[in-house]
């Protein structure tokens, strides 16, 4: 199912108990090796080990193969999922509310109506992920999004933008290339740096976000509402602006390429 050339940064994710994941982190990875397709555990025995988890000691599934599991309708609140690998797996309707998602593998897993509210998704790669319908509201998503399916998310105050802290291991921001997030749900988010190129955002609430010096190149914007949405330096190249709700005369002033901007 994923068509990826083998690569030595592999034996690293697979061995090292602290890998170095950069924004690049998907390039020559081999998606076929059994780190990636397979699983250690059954359902029930995650939820078995959910089922024991308390507060003061959360289920942890830190570097664990999760792979293609139905796991959905499960509660895990608070888990620790820091690098596990849950590509294909099924966490439609479960609750990972505050959960720890940091650096794990999650292309095309499904999410859908899942509930991540506060969840940190550090370097999560979710692409081709679907997450129609998700709560990730407060939730820190610096994370690969590529060719995610985020319609009517619930993303408000969520938190796309550049860490500004990690630029020796280049500029990890949520990357939302050729997303869909028509009718999302983004008041309020932080998305300053963030590439949305290509993605479609049609009839999204982007009131009071910040788009600033985010990549919006060939972005469809249509009937979304900008309504205090800060659009300094954002790259607005061919992106689709027609039918914008709540837009002030002076609100692309600033941005980048603003001639190159379609409004029809």
């Amino acid at each position: 199912m994923f068509k990826f050339a083998l690569a030595v940064s592999v034996l690293i994710l697979a061995t090292s108990p602290s890998p170095p994941f950069a924004q690049s982190a998907m390039q020559g990875v081999d998606m076929t090796l059994p780190r990636m397709t397979e699983a250690e555990l059954s359902r029930e025995e995650v939820a078995e080990r959910l089922a024991h988890a308390t507060e003061a000691q959360p289920a942890d599934f830190t570097r664990m193969r999760l792979n293609g599991l139905d796991l959905s309708g499960l509660d895990f609140t608070g888990a620790i999922l820091r690098a596990a690998a849950f590509n294909g797996a099924d966490f439609s309707g479960s609750i990972l509310d505050d959960a720890v998602l940091d650096q794990a593998w999650a292309v095309e897993a499904d999410f859908s109506g899942a509930s991540l509210r506060n969840a940190s998704l550090f370097q999560t790669q979710f692409r081709r992920a679907n997450l129609q319908g998700a709560d990730l509201e407060d939730a820190r998503a610096a994370a690969d999004f590529s060719r995610a399916d985020l319609r009517n998310a619930n993303l408000r105050h969520a938190d796309f933008s550049a860490d500004m802290r990690n630029q020796s291991m280049g500029l990890m921001r949520g990357v939302l290339r050729k997303a869909i997030l028509d009718g999302a749900d983004l008041t309020g988010a932080r998305m300053n740096r963030a590439d949305l190129e290509f993605a479609t955002l049609k009839a999204a609430d982007l009131t009071g976000a910040d788009l600033s010096m985010t990549t919006l190149g060939g972005a469809d914007l249509s009937r979304a509402n900008v309504s205090n949405t800060d659009f300094k330096d954002a790259d607005i190249t061919s992106t689709r602006l027609a039918s914008l709700v709540g837009q002030t005369r002076d609100q692309f002033a600033t941005s980048k390429n603003l001639e190159r901007a379609i409004w029809e």
